[in-house]
């Protein structure tokens, strides 16, 4: 094979293997056969691809309050689901339920409902992915 056919294939193949290892295993980050609920305000909204985060300063189950990372579709589907960079911001107060990650010291959930207090304003139903 002459080299400047193989220098693009090997470029290729790299951004691939990149890409697709790049993506995890929600089984591997959150305990899908759990289900957690946080309430507390949104300290940031970050709408994006491939995931979209919602930070919210709530407490635990000890009652200690802490930044919980919630991690969500990304900002495409959301987009067709009627999600859009202005639907939350920071100061909303809202009930997050979700797959709790795998180390509790991350303070990390799987979004799988949310509901802004103020307005009712939700999203999300029991058993709705987002992969």
């Amino acid at each position: 094979m002459k080299r400047s056919v193989c220098v693009p294939v090997l470029a290729a193949v790299a951004m691939f293997a990149a890409t697709a290892f790049a993506h995890h295993s929600f089984t591997a980050t959150y305990d899908e056969d759990a289900l957690v609920e946080i309430e507390g305000r949104i300290v940031q909204f970050m709408f994006r691809n491939p995931h979209s985060w919602v930070h919210v300063m709530a407490p635990d189950e000890d009652g200690e309050v802490h930044r919980w990372g919630v991690e969500w579709g990304g900002a495409g589907q959301l987009g067709r689901q009627g999600v859009s960079r202005s639907s939350l911001r920071p100061g909303d107060v809202v009930v997050i339920t979700g797959n709790p990650g795998r180390n509790p010291a991350d303070h990390r959930i799987r979004m799988r409902t949310l509901l802004r207090t103020e307005d009712g304003y939700g999203w999300g139903q029991q058993g709705e992915d987002f992969d």
